[in-house]
């Protein structure tokens, strides 16, 4: 019976094509989530330790079949031209504020960065990286943002608790040096 829920497992995670959460697949196979999270991960270790070209990757409680890295360097020789996005130093600065400030409006974006963020945003969107979570429960009621499972695959982060912190000190040096860059007067 343990390799039928195998074969379930797997059939489902390579029909959907991204993730599924954990109490999606217990619901189906008709397992408790204890159990079932305990086939996946014997299937992810027996995937791990064995000559494929596929694993099961965790996302936040999800499940995912994914190409293992030791693949990319073939899959980028049969796509020849794998689709690439650049992401700007504006971009990766945006991005990083959605990140650790989620849910966050384009106003608390501006407000920290400065200038307008309308491109940056919806690039980030486009890209997949970002989505809509809601409304603020304000006056004019702004979209909050915040990050994708996509941003999680392509950072290697399980789950936004993982992304790293900075210690006090580090944070204490960006606001000098923010501090002392606002205080700069022009010679003209």
């Amino acid at each position: 019976m343990e390799k039928k829920y195998h074969a379930i497992i797997e059939a489902i995670l390579f029909a959907m094509g991204e993730s599924v959460e954990l109490g999606k697949i217990a619901e189906v196979i008709e397992l408790d989530k204890k159990e079932t999270k305990r086939i996946i991960d014997e299937m992810m270790e027996e995937w791990n330790h064995s000559d494929r070209g596929i694993t099961i990757m965790e996302f936040d409680g999800a499940y995912q079949m994914c190409t293992k890295s030791e693949m990319y360097e073939y899959l980028i020789k049969i796509a020849k031209q794998p689709k690439h996005r650049v992401l700007t130093d504006v971009l990766l600065e945006t991005l990083s504020i959605i990140a650790y400030k989620q849910p966050v409006t384009k106003a608390e974006i501006e407000k920290i960065r400065g200038v307008s963020c309308d491109h940056a945003v919806n690039k980030l969107v486009e890209y997949n990286l970002v989505c809509e979570l809601g409304r603020l429960d304000a006056p004019g009621r702004p979209l909050l943002f915040g990050t994708t499972e996509e941003f999680l695959r392509n950072f290697g982060v399980n789950s936004i608790d993982n992304l790293p912190v900075l210690n006090p000190v580090q944070i204490e040096e960006f606001k000098q040096e923010a501090e002392a860059e606002m205080n700069v007067t022009l010679d003209v």
